[in-house]
This record gives structure tokens, C-alpha cells and sequence, in this order.
């Protein structure tokens, strides 16, 4: 058996990064990003990268990071409303960004990891979005031809993990992350627990590890939260206490 579980994130790393290539980032906002994995590619200095990302991070976090390094050449994404350098990188010309309606982007990559080279769908139609693009009438109603997306690398975030690669996903974490991991040349995935062989439901294993070639337990997680919303704490009443 291939000895998929390494030391660290330099070490998963290694031998797969280069200028100019292609990395998918699982996660939504903030939540189920692989965070060890992308300080690692910060520390390398590879440059000149196309990210397809459902975001990019946050100011300081997360994808943020390679954006402040200058490291991302273009984002190919479908939200980017929480980061001001991404806004100011995109309108001064530095950062080149290819958007998605959020459920195309999805699709993109899982036809991609499914060896589906394109698809057509009505989301878009007689907007920007489907400028430049092959459209077509199924139906009476008409479609966009859409292209599916692989990377050379994917860096994807799962819960938990046996050595052979097989992955499980907690809850909102499940996003991007179980399309990504297939549409990698390489996929390289953090995790927060690794377990024995066999210790995982069968019935319930999100990713086959197939699909996955190296895995990392990660050393640390902050799983920061984008943008805190609270109500005030009622007051209790003395018959209520």
C-alpha cells in the first residue's frame, strides 16, 4: 500500500508546486478551508497561481494570505464580498477574476472530476456571464454552454481520514471539498482527526480514497468566523431565575 499520511504540510507539498499552475481550495467562506495547507504554499513563494475557490478568504486568512503575498495571478470564483485587497486587486488590474453563479461553479468542478468536459445550464443567460459563450435551445428554453474545471493540485479539508484516504466531512464543511478532491491531478487533504484503517463507517465515507494521494493531520485549526452575528441577552426576571 502507497504511503499516503505524511509528517506535515511541507512535506504533502512537496514536489507538487510550480509557477503558474492550477490550485483548487476547498471550503465556503472560512468554514472547511485547508488552512495548513495554504500557509504552507505561502511559504514556498510559488507564484503566478489561477485559484478556483468558492472565495477568497478573508483580509489576513486563509486564501487572503497568498493574496498578499501577490502569489494569485487570477481567482476563478463566485463570491468575493469579504475581502477588500481582492476588491482592490481586481479593480487596479493586478488580479485577473474569471466569476461564477455560485451553483455553476459547483457544477463546474464536479463534471470536471467526473470527465465531463462541459454541460449547458440556463443559470446566466442574457447576462455578462454568458458572453463569449456557445449557447443553445433545449426545449424552448435557452442554455449556456459551461466548461468543466480540473486543477493540477487540489487542496481539500476533511474531518476525518484513515491512511488509506478515505474521507469524511463535518456537517457545513461539506461543501466545496467532496468535488474538489475529485478534479485534482494531485489532491492533498488536511484533516483533523486521522483513524485506524476500518475505524470509519463504510456507509458513511464521503470521499473513496481513490481520489486522494497524500494527507496531513493538521497541526492547528483556528476556524475563524467571518462576520459574528448575536442578538443581546435577554434579561432574565427574578420568576425566571
Amino acid at each position: 500500500m502507497v504511503d499516503k499520511v505524511k509528517s506535515d504540510a511541507a512535506e504533502a507539498l512537496a514536489g507538487l508546486l510550480f509557477d503558474g499552475m492550477t490550485i483548487m481550495a476547498g471550503g465556503f467562506g472560512l468554514c472547511g478551508i485547508p488552512e495548513n495547507l495554504i500557509a504552507a504554499i505561502r511559504e514556498t513563494g510559488v507564484k503566478d497561481l489561477t485559484v478556483i475557490s468558492n472565495n477568497c478568504g478573508v483580509d489576513g486568512f486563509g486564501l487572503g494570505i497568498l493574496l498578499e503575498n501577490r502569489q494569485i495571478k487570477k481567482m476563478v470564483s463566485s463570491y468575493v464580498g469579504e475581502n477588500k485587497l481582492f476588491e482592490q486587486l481586481y479593480l487596479s488590474g493586478e488580479l485577473q477574476l474569471e466569476f461564477n453563479p455560485q451553483g455553476t461553479l459547483a457544477e463546474r468542478i464536479r463534471a470536471g472530476g467526473a470527465g465531463i468536459p462541459a454541460f449547458f445550464t440556463r443559470t446566466g443567460y442574457g447576462t455578462l456571464v454568458a458572453e463569449g459563450k456557445e449557447t443553445r435551445e433545449f426545449d424552448g428554453e435557452m442554455y449556456v454552454m459551461e466548461r468543466g474545471l480540473v486543477a493540477d493540485l487540489s487542496i481539500v479539508k476533511a474531518w476525518k481520514a484513515d491512511a488509506e484516504g478515505n474521507l469524511v466531512y463535518r456537517k457545513t464543511a461539506r461543501n466545496f471539498n467532496p468535488m474538489m478532491a475529485t478534479a485534482g491531478k494531485a489532491t492533498v487533504v488536511e484533516v483533523e482527526e486521522l483513524v485506524e484503517i476500518g475505524a470509519l463507517d463504510k456507509d458513511n465515507i464521503h470521499t473513496p480514497g481513490i481520489f486522494v494521494d497524500r494527507i496531513i493531520a493538521g497541526a492547528k485549526f483556528e476556524k475563524r468566523i467571518e462576520r459574528v452575528t448575536t442578538r443581546p441577552r435577554e434579561e432574565k426576571t427574578k420568576e425566571q431565575a
